[in-house]
């Protein structure tokens, strides 16, 4: 059974989507069969792997209404994984949701738990806000992904997010949990950095990803072209993060962790 993964930050700008897209691509590459929910109305998750999404095509916003994602899934070669795309449209689902009397938390997961045979992986690529969307994805969830900036401040800013998790967990999914946080931007030459890197690492522990993700012009740049890092520049010190982080996140899930 496949594992669904929410890559969660409620502010942007912090690198949740190039760690979902990257870290997806990465296990794909790796043999794994993956399925990336693109669960955020800006569409950036569709637009980094180069899915070309036409107006006549089915997203994942048409899913949620049909409440199937048969249609809607998109099967790409570059890099080799399934996709459940999405576009503005998805902009739309959030006040629809609101004006939903039953299970309005559940959607997304009505959707994935008949996929989870056929996936190693589901990774999801949340908003950066804590509505209705965010809450589906945490209720889908098995675990979440937290990205965190190395700049001032860095925790405040996950605070908001971690009550939000105990919030689902305590009424929709008991069994989430914080399968880790990544430091992300890194820039070791700066005092910054490394003072937010050792107070992550004090408060979360061991659920800090050993691998940090450093600033870095080709993942920067790499969305622009439709392209993950593996595709755009193997050789990029981006690239080498993602694929010891990619590593780590198998590790921890050998024997059905």
């Amino acid at each position: 059974m496949g594992k669904i993964i929410a890559v969660v930050n409620q502010k942007g700008g912090v690198g949740k989507t190039t760690t979902c897209v990257n870290l997806a691509a990465g296990l794909a590459y790796l043999g794994k069969r993956i399925l990336l929910v693109d669960f955020d109305p800006q569409g950036s998750a569709t637009q980094g792997v180069g899915c070309a999404i036409g107006l006549k095509d089915e997203t994942v916003y048409d899913a949620l209404h049909s409440g199937d994602p048969t249609n809607a899934l998109k099967k790409l070669s570059i890099p080799p994984l399934d996709i459940l795309p999405t576009n503005i449209s998805l902009v739309g689902a959030e006040p629809e949701l609101v004006r939903t009397e039953t299970d309005r938390e559940k959607k997304l997961k009505g959707l994935l738990d008949p996929l989870r045979p056929r996936y190693d992986f589901i990774l999801i690529d949340c908003p950066p806000s804590l509505g209705l969307l965010n809450t589906n994805a945490l209720t889908a969830a098995d675990s979440v992904i937290i990205p965190v900036q190395c700049e001032y401040l860095a925790l405040e800013g996950v605070t908001l997010l971690l009550q939000t998790i105990r919030l689902v967990q305590k009424l929709y999914n008991p069994a989430l949990r914080i399968e880790g946080v990544l430091l992300t931007m890194y820039d070791a030459r700066t005092r910054l950095s490394v003072e937010v890197q050792q107070e992550v690492r004090l408060h979360f522990k061991e659920k800090t990803y050993k691998t940090v993700i450093p600033r870095n012009t080709k993942l920067a740049e790499a969305p622009s072209r439709g392209r993950t890092i593996f595709d755009y520049a193997i050789h990029s010190e981006g690239a080498k993060a993602y694929v010891a982080l990619t590593k780590e996140v198998i590790d921890a899930n050998k024997g059905g962790k």
